[in-house]
């Protein structure tokens, strides 16, 4: 039965494949690729389950694929299958399925038919991926799938300004839920000292006898897991991504963000949940984000003036009230309110443009004053206080500008002095001094070997920021982006005697992707003569092929699954110490912050509205 879980990758895998093969203009044969695909997996699935609830509904566990070993460590793929898993992939395949047929007929001549499957199709693997998940690294890869594919839905109608936009504001928030994974895998491996898989958390002996002598690491393990799941799931204060990713079109806003990804925090915490269920002040914690965040998005979808956003914060609602559920240890009930929640969403946007234009024809012919509400009992200077709050969505984006980006920008925009030429004047020489200092560290005193990775992962960190506020030169962007992955590599290579083969791993996925990326540019640049950050071009109209490779570079720089450089950042996780809190919050910052700069930078250069007059212009918003 256990190695039966691989057709569960491999049947959306495959599909993907053969879907990218198919020409473009063959849309019957795409649909019913993506339709075939999505329908045998669900056939595959009933079958299993049946048979698998008639065996006394086993916990499978496979250890499919070590990817990378060490000593000390193990790169390895590992699936699970139990309770958990056997919902989340019923309510994902039969409402995958639902959503493919009804696409096929709803994007019927849409310019970009072919992409939109292309992309449900990889979302899908990655969704598969994400539950059969037996350890953090695997699930990793699913995330970070259903992190780019969020960005490539949303700005699916590539064109137009405000997709595009919101696009990047989505994935920037998901990025802060991915420095919540990699820390919290990077202090369960030290706790541990090995690759502990989902299994092995319910292991009272293992877990917690190192949790009551190490209380503070496994409170830190349980908040990091909790702001990362807070992230996904759209909880306070992210709850305002979830909105803006409806410019997508229908059905990615009904799969995506009404039933499926927006409930991958509830999963995150259902799968962890041994982990931090003895720690109650995480578990109160749990139950009052929830709390504030159902009040809050309640409030808010009351006053919203359009039906994808109200239902948006409707469902943000609902998770809430599931948090509570998975914080009080109420599992069976939680996945029960998930499947509800997941159904009812999906059905609610997939009808939601008749239902508006139902509702605009009946509203002048049937008139209903409005109902006297609990609100209308307040004093009034509450009631619209209150009222001013939600129409403002209390302030949620300026609060995440506020705290998080604009001190990143300000920061960035102090090293404005940087050049091409300045960079390669003194950081470039730095870092070979830098090489020197690494391949004489028997001469250099303790005191300063002490502080040397912590700095030379600040100087990445300052690459990374002002990558970040670059605006005029694209080449100079993408060198700090390379050079930030350098000194990283360099920062943590002084910490203690390893092979360097593994940071030579990691730095063989940068510089491929580092020159591609490159040569396109300069290629762009030939062609298209006026070309910086400050505005978008849309240049995928013209250079789609372009556009499509600089993209492949973009996610090999950012590290994405399962490129070297996404094995290498892994690995070198594995090298920073427990008691270098600072290290290891650089690095994550750094490799986090990166992947938004490379995200932005292909959307400006080759999304949006074109810059060229002679192409159509459509409106702002979609």
């Amino acid at each position: 039965m256990t190695p039966l879980l691989q057709l569960f990758i491999l049947i959306p895998l495959i599909g993907f494949l053969i879907s990218l093969l198919i020409p473009g203009k063959k849309e019957t044969l795409i649909s019913w690729t993506a339709f075939t695909v999505v329908g045998l997996h669900f056939g595959t699935f009933l079958v299993f389950v049946i048979y698998w609830l008639l065996h006394n509904h086993p916990t499978l566990n496979l250890k499919d694929i070590v990817v990378f070993k060490t000593e000390g460590y193990e790169f390895l793929v590992d699936f699970c299958f139990d309770k958990i898993t056997a919902v989340y992939l019923f309510v994902g395949a039969f409402l995958t399925f639902l959503v493919t047929v009804y696409s096929r007929y709803y994007l019927h001549r849409e310019a970009g038919y072919k992409r939109f499957f292309n992309t449900i199709l990889f979302f899908y693997l990655g969704y598969n991926i994400a539950i059969f998940a037996g350890n953090f690294e695997t699930l990793f890869i699913g995330w970070e799938i259903l992190g780019i594919c969020s960005f490539l839905l949303i700005a699916f109608y590539r064109d137009r300004y405000l997709p595009v936009k919101n696009a990047i504001k989505v994935f920037s928030v998901y990025r802060i839920g991915d420095v919540g994974l990699i820390l919290a895998m990077w202090m369960a491996h030290h706790l541990w000292h090995l690759n502990i898989t989902f299994l092995q958390l319910r292991n009272d002996e293992l877990v917690h006898s190192e949790l009551e002598t190490h209380s503070l690491i496994g409170v830190f393990i349980s908040l990091m897991i909790l702001v990362t799941a807070a992230v996904k799931s759209a909880q306070l204060p992210f709850s305002s991504w979830l909105p803006r990713a409806m410019e997508g079109p229908t059905p990615s806003s009904a799969i995506f963000y009404g039933s499926l990804s927006v409930h991958m925090g509830v999963f995150l915490l259902l799968r962890t949940f041994e982990l931090w269920e003895h720690q109650t002040s995480v578990r109160i914690l749990i139950a009052i984000l929830g709390l504030s965040t159902s009040i809050v998005a309640t409030l808010i979808a009351r006053v919203q003036s359009s039906v994808k956003s109200q239902i948006a914060y409707s469902s943000i609602s609902q998770i809430g009230l599931i948090f509570i559920e998975v914080a009080c240890g109420f599992e069976k009930l939680a996945l029960f309110h998930f499947a509800g929640n997941a159904f009812l969403r999906t059905y609610q946007l997939l009808v939601s443009p008749s239902v508006v234009s139902y509702l605009i024809r009946e509203q002048f012919y049937n008139f209903i004053p409005r109902k006297q509400t609990i609100e209308d009992s307040f004093p009034k200077k509450i009631e619209y206080s209150f009222y001013t709050l939600s129409l403002k969505e209390w302030n949620l984006d300026l609060f995440l500008n506020s705290i998080l980006w604009n001190p990143i920008k300000f920061l960035g925009r102090r090293l404005d002095f940087l050049t091409i030429k300045r960079l390669l004047l003194l950081f470039i020489p730095a870092y070979i001094i830098g090489l020197i200092t690494l391949y004489t560290k028997p001469t250099i005193p303790s005191e300063i070997h002490e502080y040397l990775p912590t700095f030379f992962s600040f100087i990445g960190l300052i690459m990374v920021f002002k990558a970040f506020t670059e605006r005029k030169s694209i080449v100079l962007s993408w060198m700090l982006i390379i050079m930030n992955h350098f000194w990283i590599a360099l920062a943590v290579s002084f910490n203690e005697n390893f092979e360097y083969s593994q940071v030579h791993l990691y730095l063989s996925g940068v510089i491929v992707a580092g020159i591609i990326g490159y040569i396109c540019l300069l290629k762009l640049q030939s062609a298209e003569k006026d070309l910086d950050l400050n505005q978008f071009y849309g240049h995928s109209y013209e250079h789609p092929k372009l556009a499509f490779i600089f993209l492949l570079s973009c996610l090999g720089l950012a590290g994405f699954p399962i490129t070297p450089t996404f094995i290498g950042e892994d690995v070198i996780f594995t090298h920073v110490h427990e008691d270098q809190a600072i290290l290891a919050f650089f690095t994550a910052l750094s490799l986090i912050i990166n992947g938004i700069v490379l995200i932005k930078m292909y959307a400006r250069i080759f999304l949006g509205p074109h810059i060229k007059t002679y192409h159509e212009t459509p409106y702002k918003s979609s």
